[in-house]
């Protein structure tokens, strides 16, 4: 039996390979202003070595990311990176953030949304979403765009884009025999409101991408200061609701070329819908954890209040913060499905657990900067920055963000952005929207990859639609982080 060849090294991960050590050597070694800044000796250049190396491999995809992500644990202890004395000590410092209680939230968010996909609820609920928008053409486009965005706020961006693409493709094939003819435009726009409502649907809660449990975390690290899940979804969902519509409106100036008749993909809703016959047990029970789980979350803020001075009182002065209150909600959820039988392992198996080492990898990152005293010497060669007229300073950071995305994945991206920029919730919040609106190549993210393989999407196509999103979200992260978000996040 043949072995499937392995996937072949590029050029770029090549010189990645190489240009990370090479780079991190030269930073730590030549002098510079890293190195006088007064008490910390080496500190600050050996965190900003480990930082730029972590930066070239991720960007290149020189190795597996999640093997870029454990360099804190042996380069940090062994750079002296936290000025610990001893070796334990420095290794358990630079451990602490993989053991972080936002892994554990999107841990058992990871586990809720594999429960959702093991019974089809999530499939069910899109399908629905569908059905009560509309059939027509324009109804239809945006009706997959929204309810791919709506599954994507609770489970990841990929298995959402895997999911929908068969559901468009039954559409497009039912449309195509009602016309008689290859609706090669129609099709291409139906295939990327998957892929990018899978992208923009993410943004609009905690648990929605890996992006968002990285913002939260960061925040908690440089700032001191939670960011609570409603909270967080104050900030975020209404920019997923204001940039949906606009999405359609590009995405249907495409697909109107086709000229369609009355919607034919009603049928195929319709016989979808019966194929998944009434709700099972299993569904009625996932979706009652998970819709209780969600209750639990938005409610953090004062049953969070309720709940501090009794565990308090039983794990002697334990301090209940937001992030430990939000993740207990995650793993307890996952641990009742799981004694109930809703959760099987093999769903489990499924589910990238990769990510959680990006996560850890990102808070062991932004810890080292700011405790090397690193982030201080950022601080003062960003003062640019901050000098900015505020509505600026967001039109830099968007763009700034949307065009690394291009090249690099959401969650890289994400973790090098969030440790430069100044410590400030709005801008890092404005970031880490931007990261997840790159619209215009394939690579930069798994669902722009997915809707390829559909045969309807080809890259002048992607590339055409994709830089007037790219633009027009820089623009309206522009606004929307100037007006909304740095009231609601100050």
């Amino acid at each position: 039996m043949s072995q499937q060849a392995a996937p072949r090294t590029t050029t770029g991960q090549w010189v990645g390979r190489i240009a990370g050590p090479v780079v991190a050597a030269l930073v730590y070694f030549i002098p510079s202003g890293l190195h006088s800044i007064e008490g910390m000796g080496h500190r600050p250049a050996a965190a900003a070595a480990v930082a730029a190396w972590m930066a070239l491999w991720w960007f290149t995809e020189a190795v597996p990311m999640g093997w870029t992500a454990l360099l804190p644990l042996v380069l940090f202890p062994a750079l002296g990176v936290f000025g610990d004395k001893s070796l334990v000590a420095a290794v358990g410092h630079s451990a602490q953030p993989f053991v972080d209680s936002y892994i554990f939230l999107f841990m058992g968010g990871m586990a809720l949304g594999a429960a959702l996909e093991q019974w089809g609820l999530h499939r069910r609920i899109a399908l629905l979403i569908m059905h009560a928008i509309g059939t027509s053409p324009r109804r239809l486009l945006f009706g997959m765009l929204a309810a791919t965005a709506a599954v994507s706020l609770w489970i990841s961006n990929t298995a959402t884009a895997v999911m929908m693409v068969p559901i468009g493709m039954a559409l497009v094939a039912q449309l195509e025999a009602a016309e008689g003819r290859r609706l090669q435009h129609f099709g291409a726009a139906l295939m990327l409101a998957v892929a990018y409502g899978s992208n923009v649907g993410g943004i609009g809660t905690k648990i929605g991408s890996p992006t968002n449990s990285v913002f939260a975390g960061v925040v908690s690290r440089r700032l001191g200061s939670d960011v609570g899940f409603m909270e967080y979804m104050v900030a975020a969902l209404p920019f997923v609701i204001i940039f949906l519509p606009i999405v359609w409106a590009v995405l249907w100036r495409w697909g109107r070329k086709d000229t369609l008749g009355p919607g034919q993909g009603g049928d195929v809703i319709a016989s979808e819908l019966a194929r998944l016959g009434p709700l099972s047990g299993g569904e009625r029970v996932v979706g009652g954890v998970f819709l209780t789980a969600a209750v639990l979350w938005i409610l953090g803020d004062p049953l969070r209040d309720l709940l501090a001075p009794l565990v308090a009182r039983a794990f002697d002065g334990f301090k209940l913060a937001g992030k430990h209150y939000e993740a207990s909600v995650a793993m307890v959820g996952a641990l009742v499905l799981l004694a109930l039988g809703r959760l099987s392992l093999a769903a489990l198996r499924r589910v990238p657990w990769d990510t959680l080492l990006l996560l850890g990898g990102g808070f062991a990152l932004a810890a080292g900067i700011e405790g090397s005293g690193l982030s201080a010497w950022l601080i003062t060669r960003l003062s640019g920055l901050e000098a900015l007229p505020a509505l600026a300073q967001h039109g830099v950071v968007a763009t700034t963000t949307i065009l690394l995305s291009a090249i690099a994945s959401n969650t890289a991206t994400v973790n090098v952005m969030l440790n430069v920029l100044p410590a400030s919730r709005p801008l890092m919040a404005v970031s880490t929207f931007a990261a997840s609106c790159d619209f215009a190549l394939p690579a930069g993210t798994p669902p722009n990859a997915i809707v390829f393989g559909s045969g309807y999407v080809r890259l002048p196509v992607m590339m055409k639609a994709g830089v007037m999103l790219d633009v027009l979200a820089a623009l309206t992260l522009t606004l929307y982080g100037r007006f909304w978000v740095q009231w609601v996040l100050p």
